[in-house]
């Protein structure tokens, strides 16, 4: 298994951006159960937490980079009726079906290379997708190329580089990053950063047992679970986000997510 890569490793200053994006099988399973696993349900009202946290109205242009299979746009479109939303991903099979899915604009490209004008969208939502590339710093400075003076980004990174397991293999992934590296990928790209924190809080004992302990399954952790399992993850998430609503971080979690705004020339 290969050990995700530091930011401060003096390798990484000449290390590719090239980024090892999800195969199909995860993407087709990842269609199948975004919309009803509690995972995402948490992550794209962070998501959503992280637009309003930074004054964003729902009006205006809005970009999810790396939308994989569509199931935030999906969930934007019912939260803000009003905004352009639009998506790239790099995965032409998660292009078709996000396409099918969300009625939204999708193109195939990757971070690094987006097809779009300086200073296009009013805001950029990137969820779980920077972690994949071997060089993040080139795709946060492509993101925040693409945004307004005044735009928002919200990103959401896997954490900790200690739990490293078969998940992150599977979904393609490089790197797990602390809250302190995000903030410096933030800053490093003209942003400045509104709010960050861990999350998954309560339930990293649990997974730390499922990833690190118990024998790696097939395929990522992205599957349905049984109402013995799902509901009381979803009853410890609802606990967090009421926590995360007083604007109060997490001190660790499974998860790091960071609102930020491009600073003005």
């Amino acid at each position: 298994m290969t050990a995700p890569t530091s930011l401060r490793d003096g390798a990484s200053e000449v290390l590719s951006v090239e980024s090892r994006p999800m195969n199909d099988a995860e993407h087709a399973r990842l269609a199948e159960v975004e919309d009803r696993l509690w995972h995402f349900a948490a992550l794209h009202d962070l998501a959503r937490r992280g637009l309003q946290r930074a004054g964003w109205s729902g009006r205006g242009r809005l970009l999810d980079a790396g939308c994989g299979t569509g199931g935030l746009l999906r969930r934007l479109g019912g939260w803000y009726p009003t905004a352009q939303l639009e998506g790239v991903d790099v995965s032409l099979f998660a292009v078709g079906i996000a396409a099918q899915r969300t009625g939204r604009p999708i193109r195939a490209a990757s971070l690094t290379a987006l097809p779009f004008a300086d200073a296009t969208f009013d805001a950029i939502t990137c969820i779980d997708v920077v972690y994949q590339f071997e060089d993040p710093r080139a795709a946060y400075r492509e993101m925040a190329r693409c945004l307004r003076p005044g735009g928002i980004l919200v990103v959401n990174e896997p954490a900790h580089r200690w739990l490293w397991s078969y998940h992150d293999e599977q979904v393609g992934g490089r790197h797990r990053f602390s809250r302190g590296e995000v903030i410096e990928l933030l800053s490093g790209a003209g942003m400045r950063a509104v709010h960050s924190t861990y999350w998954n809080c309560l339930a990293l004992p649990l997974v730390w047992v499922r990833r690190k302990v118990l024998p790696a399954p097939p395929g990522s952790d992205v599957r349905d679970y049984p109402a013995w399992i799902s509901v009381p993850m979803r009853t410890l998430l609802a606990l967090e986000r009421g926590w995360l609503s007083t604007g109060l971080p997490l001190p660790f979690g499974t998860s790091v997510s960071a609102v930020a705004v491009k600073r003005h020339p």
